[in-house]
């Protein structure tokens, strides 16, 4: 079994790069920060010319009409379904390459100043980092797209999620810059965590806003398989990387996969920009629907939709990251297993609900999304337990068992039919506001601090029993909104 090396790698394996490096990611931040701030002056001054831009798009709207309708009837729903899948899994893949990293190498590499497990809890924490940016993501693209469309949304976070993760991969460590390697590792993963706060939302809206009334749940399911595809590709990438030997992937192997989003990014910018808008966007405009500022109408309008939504993320989302990134920890660091094979486990529970995705979400289209979503929610918290049992046997196959059951079926019944249930709980003009930061919020608070909850957890009690009764609790919340929302009705 390969073990991480208790000292950071040798300055001198980087020594041209890292200072190298350093250098242009300063400028890079320094330039971000004034192009940023120029924008937030421009949209200031923006604000202040509300009558004439009402006027043009009013224009705007009579004038390409029948351009966009015709344009509309262009591109196949296959496309746009295409589109939608295939730059989710490139975002997810990017966004959870960093957590795989962080469960495994960047302890040593951007922390290594502090004992073994703080090091293991700050670099987790660079986790929760990025899901906490999430929401102010969802409240910023969600109020562009419920503004000017969904479209254009999902070109931009597509892009912020690739030059970031790229950069990732070019980070000098500790070793080279001390306390600045910590501090840019951070703000790339915040920009990640706008970016994905405002690519859900979007991509599933894309798919569930182009389907008819009875394909409406299969539809929002296939921009879902992103999520465990990602996972599939990120764990992959990196259990490929571990086969290296271990003083070369923690020197530079890690990198690898952060570096391969360049190419990942462009492809998927080329596909996504053939698409047409959502219909249901288009009708709204047209019906002169569109808020000024949509977050403050959702809140006026939608407070308990946006309180269900999170709730009813909370179970799911809490499993997802207990499984993707604590579990690597947990199983490297605490049950003495070998890097590769719990990395084949997760990889494995990750193809299975890749298969199972599209299944719940046909089945959600026969007996309704809110059915198929509250009887994985009931499934998931009666196997919590069970399944952290599993784990403490430090059996490969008994962990493999756990994993695909939860993660790889159950998982799906929740996940799959989730975008067709959350996108009638809003209007088409409040719609990616809402179901953005619903989901946003779950993600921040129980995604983004289930694996620190966890480690804390099992250092205090010495196994991984409570774990499993904080999962039962969280689904349990779950359970509870999901029963409390608005059930799409059949045609």
């Amino acid at each position: 079994m390969h073990r991480l090396p208790t000292s950071a790698p040798t300055r001198s394996s980087f020594r041209i790069s890292d200072s190298f490096f350093s250098e242009i990611l300063l400028y890079y931040h320094i330039s971000i920060f004034f192009s940023y701030s120029g924008t937030i002056l421009a949209v200031h001054r923006a604000r202040n010319q509300e009558c004439m831009m009402s006027i043009a798009s009013d224009a705007y709207r009579d004038a390409t009409a029948e351009t966009a309708d015709i344009e509309q009837h262009k591109v196949s729903p296959k496309w746009i379904l295409l589109s939608a899948v295939l730059g989710s899994v490139i975002e997810w893949y990017d966004f959870y390459i960093f957590g795989t990293a962080a469960a495994l190498v960047f302890g040593q590499l951007f922390f290594p100043a502090t004992d073994p497990f703080v090091a293991t809890i700050s670099s987790l924490l660079t986790v929760t980092v990025g899901l906490f940016a999430r929401p102010v993501g969802s409240i910023l693209f969600g109020h562009f797209g419920d503004r000017i469309g969904r479209k254009s949304m999902l070109l931009l976070t597509l892009f912020l999620m690739g030059i970031p993760t790229a950069l990732i991969g070019m980070l000098p460590t500790y070793q080279s810059v001390g306390v600045w390697a910590p501090i840019m590792l951070i703000v790339l993963r915040i920009i990640q965590g706008l970016a994905i706060g405002g690519e859900w939302g979007g991509a599933v809206l894309m798919a569930v806003e182009h389907a008819s009334h009875d394909r409406k749940s299969v539809f929002g399911s296939l921009p879902q398989l992103g999520t465990p595809a990602g996972v599939l590709l990120s764990v992959g990438a990196f259990a490929l990387a571990s086969r290296m030997p271990e003083g070369e992937f923690v020197a530079w192997g890690w990198r690898i996969p952060f570096l391969t989003s360049i190419a990942l990014v462009a492809f998927g910018l080329a596909v996504r920009w053939k698409i047409s808008e959502s219909p249901e966007f288009m009708m709204a405009r047209e019906e002169n629907r569109i808020h000024r500022v949509p977050i403050v109408e959702l809140f006026r309008q939608r407070t308990k939709s946006v309180i269900l939504t999170a709730g009813g993320k909370v179970g799911e989302v809490t499993m997802f990251y207990l499984i993707t990134v604590y579990l690597l920890s947990y199983g490297t660091s605490v049950l003495g297993l070998p890097r590769p094979e719990i990395l084949s486990i997760v990889v494995t529970g990750a193809l299975v609900s890749v298969i199972m995705m599209p299944m719940w979400g046909y089945v959600g289209d026969l007996v309704g999304p809110k059915k198929i979503y509250l009887t994985g929610a009931i499934l998931l918290a009666t196997s919590a337990i069970p399944m952290f049992l599993l784990f403490e046997t430090r059996s490969i196959w008994w962990m493999a068992f756990a994993v695909v059951l939860t993660f790889g079926i159950i998982y799906p019944m929740m996940y799959g039919p989730q975008p067709s249930l959350y996108s009638v709980q809003f209007p088409p003009e409040l719609r990616y506001s809402g179901v953005s930061l619903g989901v946003s919020l779950a993600s921040a608070v129980a995604g983004g601090l289930a694996p620190v909850v966890a480690t804390s957890l099992v250092a205090a009690s010495g196994n991984a029993i409570p774990v499993g009764v904080y999962l039962a609790a969280a689904t349990l919340i779950s359970t509870i909104s999901v029963s409390f929302m608005v059930n799409p009705r059949k045609p």
